[in-house]
C-alpha cells in the first residue's frame, strides 16, 4: 500500500500522531529495555575485574545531562536521531551473538547517545554526547592491549630527552637505562587512564559551558597534548626521583600522578571553557 494512501487512512493517521506525541521517558526508557544485553555484558565485564569501572562516570554524565535539560526536551523527536536510535538497538540485538561483544555494546551505547540528541534541545552539542557514549565502554582493558606499548614507548623517548639533562640515558623499547640503572616503563605509565580522564573532561566541560560541536572538536587535538605531555612530565619525575636514588613510596607515587592528573584536567578545562576572544563561554 502507498504512503499516500495510508496517509488517507484516519487509524494510520492517529497512529502516527501518539508516535510522533509520545512522552520522551517512554522512548528512553524502551531504549535502555532493549538494550539489556549491553548492560548486562557491561556489568560484568566490570564487576569481574578485567576492566575499570570509569564508564559509569560517563553513563552518570548522560544522565545529568538529561537531568538538567529536563524541563526543555522536545515535545517531538528529531525523526533523523530517532530513527538512528531504533535503527542502532535492533542491530545490537540481531548482532549480539554474531559481532565481538565490544563492538556491539558501542551500537548499543550509540542508540543511546542518538536517542537522548533526538529529545535534547538543539543548543546541546552532538559531538561530546557522542564522545560520552565511547567513553562509557569498558575499553581501558582493550586500549591497553591495543595501545599502551607504543604510549609506553613514545612516553620513554620523551622522557629520556628531559632526563638525558641531568642523566647519561639510553632507551630499549619502554625501558630505560639510566645512569646504569634499568627502569621499566610499565602498563600503568602508558597514560591510557589518564587519556581517558582527559577526554571524559573535555566532553564534560564542554556541554557544561555549551560549547558548539565546531569549538569542541577544534580543540580535541589540544586533549590529546595536553595528555601526553602530562604522561611524560608524571613519569620523568618518577624516573628521575628512582635513578637518584630516592625510592618514593606508593603514597609519594600516586600523589605525583594525582598532582600531574589535576593538572592535565584543569588545562583541559582551561582550553574547553575558553572561548577564542580569551573570555568564558556563558
Amino acid at each position: 500500500m502507498s504512503l499516500p494512501r495510508l496517509l488517507k487512512m484516519p487509524g494510520f493517521v492517529r497512529f502516527g500522531v501518539a508516535i510522533d506525541t509520545a512522552a520522551e521517558w517512554r522512548w528512553l526508557a524502551l531504549l535502555a529495555v532493549a538494550l539489556w544485553p549491553t548492560w548486562w555484558w557491561m556489568a560484568r565485564r566490570m564487576l569481574d575485574g578485567s576492566d575499570d569501572p570509569l564508564g559509569i562516570l560517563a553513563l552518570a554524565a548522560m544522565a545529568s545531562l538529561l537531568f538538567v535539560h529536563r524541563h526543555h526536551l522536545r515535545a517531538a523527536p528529531r525523526l533523523g536521531l530517532q530513527a538512528a536510535a531504533l535503527a542502532l538497538a535492533v542491530l545490537t540485538t540481531a548482532l549480539h551473538q554474531q559481532l565481538p561483544d565490544l563492538l556491539v555494546a558501542l551500537m548499543g551505547l550509540l542508540s543511546l547517545a542518538a536517542g537522548l540528541l533526538a529529545f535534547l534541545p538543539a543548543q546541546v552539542a552532538t559531538a561530546p554526547v557522542w564522545g560520552l557514549s565511547v567513553l562509557s565502554l569498558p575499553l581501558l582493558a582493550s586500549l591497553q592491549f591495543y595501545a599502551g606499548f607504543p604510549l609506553r614507548v613514545v612516553t620513554a623517548e620523551l622522557s629520556a630527552w628531559l632526563l638525558s639533562v641531568a642523566h647519561t640515558v639510553e632507551r630499549s623499547g619502554s625501558s630505560l637505562l639510566v645512569d646504569g640503572q634499568l627502569i621499566i616503563v610499565d602498563a600503568p605509565c602508558s597514560g591510557v587512564q589518564m587519556a581517558w580522564l582527559g577526554y571524559f573532561t573535555a566532553c564534560a566541560v564542554a556541554l557544561a559551558t555549551q560549547r558548539n560541536n565546531r569549538a569542541f572538536l577544534l580543540r580535541l587535538p589540544v586533549v590529546g597534548v595536553l595528555v601526553l605531555l602530562g604522561n611524560v612530565l608524571r613519569n620523568t619525575v618518577l624516573v628521575a626521583a628512582q635513578a637518584s636514588g630516592q625510592h618514593l613510596g606508593n603514597v609519594a607515587h600516586q600523589t605525583v600522578g594525582l598532582a600531574v592528573l589535576g593538572l592535565v584536567c584543569g588545562g583541559i578545562s582551561w582550553v574547553m571553557g575558553r572561548n577564542a576572544r580569551g573570555g568564558r563561554t556563558r
